[in-house]
C-alpha cells in the first residue's frame, strides 16, 4: 500500500510532462503540415526533381 504514495506522484509528473510536450508541439508549429510526409512517401525523389528552366524570365527578361 505503500508504493501507491510514490506512484500516484509519478504518474501525475508523467501527464504533466506529456501535457507540456503537447502544448510545445504545438506552439511549435509541428502539427502544420501533416500531408507533407505522408506524400513524401509515395513518391520517387527523382520524380519530384526537376530540370531547370533555362528560358526566360518574362517579367525582366533575364536567363533564369
Amino acid at each position: 500500500m505503500s508504493i501507491i504514495y510514490v506512484l500516484i506522484p509519478i504518474a501525475i509528473i508523467f501527464v504533466i510532462i506529456a501535457i507540456a510536450v503537447f502544448f510545445w508541439a504545438v506552439k511549435s508549429e509541428q502539427f502544420s503540415d501533416l500531408d507533407k510526409q505522408a506524400h513524401s512517401i509515395l513518391f520517387d525523389d527523382s520524380e519530384i526533381k526537376t530540370k531547370p528552366n533555362k528560358t526566360k524570365d518574362p517579367k525582366n527578361n533575364q536567363p533564369l
